[in-house]
């Protein structure tokens, strides 16, 4: 049986960065159907999609990561998610297949992309904080686990390596070389991008609380 997969991407004002993304992407057959979820974006970030041919849901207002994130995987059938940031600096085809072979081959039911010789900043980032990373192959059975929990915005990442812990489900680390992301204070300035990063961070905590507690 073939399986379907689909590329997810949650997006926020990331004209700068999407076509980085999508040219990859849209070059591999593999891949059956690229959805870009504009979260309120007030650029072009949902033309530029459309211009890889991406299909694109745009919503009014921004209602954050996790909403935009289930909102993809609810208009797909794929058996696959393959979840990408908006902002990634430097994603190639190894990274995106990578990501995809250990799923395909039935070696887990979950891949964590880690940024490995990107740049200091975000390297250092993700390995303190591996749990973290936007960069993810999930079966979408495992989604169907997730809506039991209760997740805030930036926390969907924490929240499915949590439920992967507690639901045993398999999970392997992939390192992906020479990628990296727009930072949040530079693509909104220091205090704005600082006061984006403590939301975020709240947004994780939340998400650790609630499972702890489930």
């Amino acid at each position: 049986m073939t399986l379907k997969i689909t590329a997810i991407i949650p997006a926020y004002d990331e004209e700068k960065t999407i076509g980085n993304v999508l040219k990859p992407l849209s070059a591999i057959s593999l891949i059956d159907e690229i959805i870009v979820i504009s979260d309120g974006s007030h650029d072009n970030t949902a033309k530029i999609a459309r211009n890889y041919k991406a299909r694109v849901i745009e919503l009014e207002r921004n209602q954050g990561k996790t909403n935009a994130v289930l909102t993809g995987v609810k208009n797909t059938d794929a058996d696959i998610i393959l979840m990408l940031d908006a902002d990634l600096i430097g994603l190639s085809y190894e990274h995106i297949m990578n990501l995809l072979q250990p799923i395909l081959d039935k070696k887990a039911d979950m891949t964590i992309g880690i940024f490995k010789s990107g740049r200091g900043a975000t390297d250092l980032a993700q390995k303190i904080a591996p749990f973290l990373s936007g960069q993810r192959v999930i079966s979408k059975s495992v989604f169907t686990k997730l809506e039991k929990y209760k997740v805030k915005d930036y926390g969907i990442e924490m929240a499915l390596t949590l439920m992967a812990e507690k639901e045993k489900i398999s999970v392997q680390e992939i390192y992906l070389p020479d990628l990296t992301h727009v930072m949040k204070e530079e693509k909104r300035g220091l205090l704005l991008g600082f006061l984006s990063r403590l939301k975020m961070y709240w947004d994780v905590l939340f998400s650790a609380i609630k499972f702890k507690f489930n």
